[in-house]
């Protein structure tokens, strides 16, 4: 089958990209792949500068079976960017694979999402692939699933983005009439609902955080590699949505990762280890003084 098309989000993060594409341009079906880059609009005169310098380095990239740029006029943000951009795509192919500009890939990343988009191409129950896997330290099978989409490297199907709700006070409403707030952090181990309600009163602007929502207001689930496939290089206060957040996370696998039939049911145990992580990762600063004891 057709290799999905990609699609980049960047800003103006010249670096960051580079790094990117260069990652992306050495997997092994980079060439086979379609690449759409959407170019967003600066936000003040300040960013003007690093804006063009994004510009003016994606006309010289090469390596991709073709290259679409798409330039906004003005200022979309992250969340309205990602959203239109998905759904721009999606009114074009049945499936869509998505990186910001801040993710490094592993050489068999695209091979991962393509097998696995076409072994659950018809398969309801499954809403996205994820690619990136945080660092739990704990034996994990060659693939599993969860009821958490993800953001850091994913793949969908048009059928699945179709259930796309933004409307994060209807989704709250529903997690708390069914008095299910616990569970969606994970069992407290993660704010997640404070999340939606700052969604809601404009503290914060996430594509990602509704996204979640409905996949597990609807019970969907993600299929997962055992390895991460993905690194995030954006937690250097580079970005708009990026900082200090103290993420622990291994270096892309860089092996192939087997996609094979296995039970369509979320992993309790490996959902037990990450909510252990997600627990830890609120606390950066005593990480470090942990890090620095154990020296």
């Amino acid at each position: 089958m057709p290799c999905a098309p990609v699609v980049v989000f960047a800003y103006n993060r010249p670096e960051h990209l580079k790094r990117t594409i260069d990652a992306l341009r050495k997997n092994i079906l980079a060439n086979e792949t379609p690449l759409y880059i959407y170019c967003d609009g600066p936000k003040s005169l300040n960013d003007t500068s690093k804006v063009q310098s994004v510009r003016s380095y994606v006309k010289t990239i090469e390596g991709f079976f073709d290259i679409h740029i798409i330039y906004r006029d003005k200022n979309y943000g992250l969340a309205k960017s990602i959203i239109a951009g998905v759904t721009e795509i999606l009114q074009q192919f049945e499936k869509v694979i998505v990186l910001e500009d801040d993710l490094i890939t592993s050489p068999f990343f695209l091979q991962f999402l393509n097998d696995s988009l076409n072994m659950y191409n018809d398969d309801e129950r499954i809403i996205t692939i994820h690619g990136f896997l945080c660092a739990i330290n704990k034996k994990t099978p060659e693939t599993f699933f969860l009821c958490d989409p993800g953001c850091l490297g994913w793949a969908t199907w048009r059928r699945a983005w179709k259930l796309y709700d933004h409307d994060s006070q209807k989704l709250l409403n529903e997690i708390i009439s069914r008095d299910l707030q616990s569970e969606f952090d994970f069992n407290n181990a993660y704010p997640y609902t404070k999340m939606l309600k700052n969604q809601i009163l404009g503290k914060i602007s996430s594509w990602a955080i509704p996204w979640y929502a409905v996949a597990f207001l609807n019970k969907k689930l993600t299929l997962y590699p055992g390895k991460t496939l993905v690194e995030h290089i954006g937690y250097d206060n580079s970005g708009t949505h990026c900082g200090n957040s103290g993420l622990i996370q291994d270096h892309p696998y860089e092996q192939k990762i087997n996609v094979e039939v296995i039970p369509v049911k979320e992993n309790a145990e490996i959902k037990k280890y990450i909510s252990k992580f997600l627990w830890w990762s609120r606390f950066p600063k005593l990480q470090k003084l942990i890090k620095r004891l154990h020296l």
